[in-house]
């Protein structure tokens, strides 16, 4: 075992973050997580925002650094946490995004079906607990909500979590977008804990409402930006093409790692029941699509060799984004002035237009809730005990809908 002799990380926003022991040390050497620095934390956002290109890698690093902050501070505050509770915690923070794929969510239900990023993470979190015999036992419990201290599996996964705390403060930072960051130290130092669960006291209310008007705000201006959604829409429909050339038998270059899923539809069951399935997602990053995407822009096919050049040059699909439905007169006149330029078929221009939705709620009241500690030591939700009426309104989820396609000089 590699000794970790006080590793530092030099993190862009936090400064210099020490690695507390040689068990973390291994786990980020190990090659499922290195595999984060090949992930993009916001995947195609950097068409948007050129500096958005920070990975999966960071943020995990991040995270766990607010995590051992948050459980220092915690402790100061008479909370009793175990030095094993500490490691276990970290462990389940650091490892909370390990099963992202290409392009962090956008291909999440495209390339890989119906399973979501959290079971497979918790499917790395069991093989790596296994190479580390069972040394990750603890933090597999925090991070599953299996520990009986549930007040730690808040800090991993909530409304007011550490993965929120960082990834706002990361990607405001990398985006330039100023009006998204947030005071996490601040936050950090009012959480505590009552019956188990985490709370943030009384003079910490502002600094929530201001977290929650952040990541609002953040939702709209970054993560559903209506350039990023249509770009991501591109990169779905050009693997949805490439699978489906695929089980037609025709031949699609690609690196080893895509072809295999290209070429197969996976469950969740099949990963139970393949362990070595683990091990090929684990060879999937962005570079295997961007890779491919330089063999794919000379294929004959004229979808996947279009959309190829088109994400490859930045010429992105055109978007109207809007509280109302998109007009059906308008969707069928734009999909017959593409009909009559370019003569592909139906099906063929099925991947050159798309409608959907997108909604945005900084503050869900149905799920765990926020729970603000007043000066009697009295718990109050959020929404409670708050004097301001921006919590109310963010509770409130907000839907608009979206038409993009290919304007005709994409074509050429």
């Amino acid at each position: 075992m590699t000794t970790n002799k006080n590793k530092i990380i030099n993190d862009p926003v936090y400064g210099f973050i020490t690695i507390p022991n040689d068990l973390i040390f291994e786990i980020i050497e190990h090659p499922y997580f290195q595999r984060l620095r090949r992930i993009k934390q916001l995947g195609l956002t950097n068409l948007v925002y050129p500096g958005a290109l920070h990975t999966r890698f960071h943020h995990a690093i991040g995270s766990m650094y607010l995590m051992q902050q948050t459980l220092h501070n915690l402790r100061a505050k008479g909370v009793e946490i175990s030095e094993k509770e500490l490691e276990g915690s970290l462990i389940a923070i650091l490892l909370h995004d390990i099963g992202h794929g290409p392009f962090s969510h956008t291909l999440e239900f495209n390339l890989m079906g119906s399973i979501n990023h959290e079971d497979i993470s918790l499917m790395f979190f069991e093989h790596l607990n296994r190479h580390f015999n069972g040394a990750l036992s603890l933090g597999l419990d925090i991070f599953s909500d299996q520990y009986e201290r549930k007040f730690f599996h808040q800090l991993v996964s909530s409304q007011l979590d550490i993965d929120r705390l960082d990834y706002l403060k990361r990607d405001s930072f990398f985006t330039g977008v100023s009006e998204g960051s947030i005071g996490s130290e601040r936050i950090i130092n009012m959480l505590n804990v009552k019956d188990d669960q985490i709370v943030v006291e009384a003079k910490g209310i502002y600094s929530v409402e201001n977290f929650l008007s952040s990541r609002r705000l953040m939702y709209w201006q970054v993560y559903l930006h209506k350039t990023s959604v249509s770009a991501e829409e591109m990169l779905i429909q050009l693997i949805r093409r490439a699978k489906n050339l695929t089980h037609r038998g025709q031949k699609i270059i690609a690196t080893p790692a895509l072809t295999f899923f290209l070429e197969h539809t996976i469950t969740k069951d099949d990963f139970t029941k393949d362990a070595g399935l683990i091990e090929r997602f684990a060879l999937l990053d962005d570079s295997d699509i961007w890779g491919s995407m330089k063999f794919w822009r000379e294929h004959p096919d004229v979808v996947l060799s279009t959309l190829s050049k088109n994400l490859l040059n930045r010429e992105i699909f055109k978007i109207i984004l809007d509280n109302e439905e998109p007009s059906k007169t308008f969707v069928d006149q734009t999909k017959d002035k593409m009909r009559e330029h370019t003569q592909l078929s139906n099906d063929e221009l099925s991947y050159f237009s798309c409608t959907g939705k997108i909604s945005n709620a900084a503050y869900i009241k149905s799920n765990q809730k926020i729970r603000i500690l007043d000066k009697r030591g009295e718990l109050q939700d959020i929404e409670v005990a708050t004097d301001l009426p921006n919590i109310k309104a963010m509770s409130k989820i907000v839907t608009k809908h979206f038409f993009c396609w290919s304007p005709l000089d994409n074509f050429n």
